[in-house]
């Protein structure tokens, strides 16, 4: 139950093994990287898995998703600009709730971050396969395209963008931001184009019955299409190489969700419009179908499928980039291996770290198929945004003094609320997520007892709060004792 306080959180921002992160992103920079981390798969594939479970309502689910985002988007945005550090979520239980309970929250965040991350890059698959066969003619035999149980050995596709990701993250945070924000514009111009064509294809009676599987129809696909919210958080992953953090984070929080939900109701509309609901579960690459319908060319399409490969794997690259930060944060606290802490000295990142990610993602995406990934990142999501929400509760009891530059608004209804719609978006997902979040859980506590417990730079076994490895980063100043 050791705490660490938050003064020596932010006083260790940035320090790593042989080198330091450098604060070089914008607000602008950090806004695309949660736009990025967040739209993409959700609406170009996922809406595919989400129309048959609510039918022409899937933009009431996509409502009820972003509602559930949002809460604990505003507790994310008060404790990014209180705690601006590259952990995330596992830095604000750390803080609030103590070691164990941030290392649960740690845990949920490599399903958040490292497990979408693989089922995003499936879906980039799909819309590959689309592209190829517009332009040239040809698709992907199956059997490299797919992962087993699903026709195929490998999906090499998958692993492809995920090395590509891999190979631009390891130039350094400012140019792989660069990079992100061409690829943010890309994609939003692509879903605005889809808006504008697609519209024309709109046929009234698609859209009755509104609702042909009733309420619970419609939650079950809010609790799928919660996983095209994962990402909006991202920009807390990078509040140690952010130039304003305090200032800034909340900002970009709360506008990235601000345009990813706009344009996910717009696009979800448009969609089920177009084209009936029963037909969307036959394919992932859904929207470069209707194009294709709408306009009796396939030249939509195509056009349509390039800027999903684009997106798609913008949102494979910030996710990852996400990924990384948390345990590089984990590591510097002892928790995982110290290789994931240690920085390039040239390009000021975490190399060997985004290496053995990436390999990881890369080996799921090509072996896992699309929809046990996605309900399993969802379930793991969701419990980290529950522990967000609590722990805005807590240190607003336990250091009311603290200088915020952003408050969650209608204290503390707000984050209970958020805190209760995670744990009804959890109930409604299916009982073999469960299962599989159970069992990822208790390997996560074995991991925890037989490494974690034992290396923590909070370990308090000198009587001054420090374990092996301690020292790592500079004290802050008047900062306190090791641990609370």
């Amino acid at each position: 139950m050791r705490r660490k306080p938050v003064e020596r959180l932010v006083a260790e921002g940035g320090h790593g093994e042989g080198g330091a992160l450098r604060r070089s992103l914008s607000m602008w920079q950090l806004t695309t990287i949660s736009i990025g981390a967040t739209l993409g798969t959700g609406i170009f594939v996922v809406l595919g898995e989400a129309a048959p479970l609510a039918g022409p309502a899937v933009a009431v689910s996509f409502v009820l998703a972003g509602c559930t985002a949002l809460f604990s988007a505003l507790s994310y945005a008060e404790l990014a600009g209180s705690i601006p550090v590259s952990g995330s979520s596992y830095s604000y239980a750390y803080a609030t709730m103590g070691e164990l309970i941030a290392w649960v929250c740690g845990w949920c965040l490599v399903l958040e971050y490292g497990i979408s991350v693989s089922a995003v890059a499936v879906g980039w698959g799909e819309y590959l396969n689309e592209l190829l066969d517009g332009t040239f003619g040809v698709t992907l035999p199956g059997v490299v395209s797919a992962p087993p149980g699903e026709g195929g050995w490998i999906n090499l596709p998958a692993l492809a963008v995920i090395l590509l990701a891999v190979v631009l993250l390891m130039g350094g945070a400012k140019e792989s931001a660069r990079i992100n924000t061409v690829m943010v514009v890309v994609k939003i111009a692509t879903l605005l184009l889809f808006c504008g064509i697609g519209f024309f294809g709109i046929k009234a009676g698609n859209y009755a019955p509104l609702a042909p599987l009733g309420v619970s129809g419609i939650s079950a696909a809010a609790a799928t299409l919660f996983f095209s919210y994962i990402g909006f958080d991202a920009a807390s992953t990078a509040g140690e190489e952010a130039r304003n953090a305090q200032r800034d984070l909340p900002r970009a929080i709360m506008l990235s969700l601000l345009i990813v939900t706009v344009l996910y109701c717009l696009v979800a509309l448009v969609a089920v419009g177009a084209m009936p609901w029963q037909e969307f579960g036959h394919t992932h690459a859904a929207l470069a179908r209707i194009m294709e319908r709408v306009t009796g060319l396939g030249l939509w399409s195509v056009v349509l499928a390039a800027g999903a490969v684009v997106a798609i794997a913008s949102v494979v690259f910030a996710v990852l980039y996400g990924q990384t930060r948390i345990l590089f944060a984990m590591s510097r606290d002892g928790l995982v291996p110290q290789v994931f802490a240690k920085v390039d000295e040239r390009t000021g990142t975490p190399r060997a770290n985004t290496l053995l990610v990436g390999a990881f993602c890369g080996i799921l995406a090509a072996t896992v198929p699309l929809g046990e990934l996605a309900n399993a990142t969802s379930i793991g999501t969701l419990f980290a945004f529950a522990l967000v929400n609590v722990a805005v509760v807590i240190l607003r009891r336990t250091r009311p003094t603290m200088n915020r530059t952003f408050k969650v608004a209608l204290f503390p209804v707000t984050p209970l609320l958020g805190f209760a719609c995670c744990l009804w978006m959890m109930s409604s997902l299916p009982a073999v997520t469960w299962a599989v979040f159970g069992i990822w859980m208790a390997v996560g506590l074995a991991v925890y007892g037989l490494y974690g417990l034992r290396h923590s730079r909070l370990a308090d076994r000198t009587g001054t709060g420090a374990g092996p490895g301690a020292g790592a980063g500079p004290a802050a100043p008047g900062a306190g004792p090791a641990g609370e």
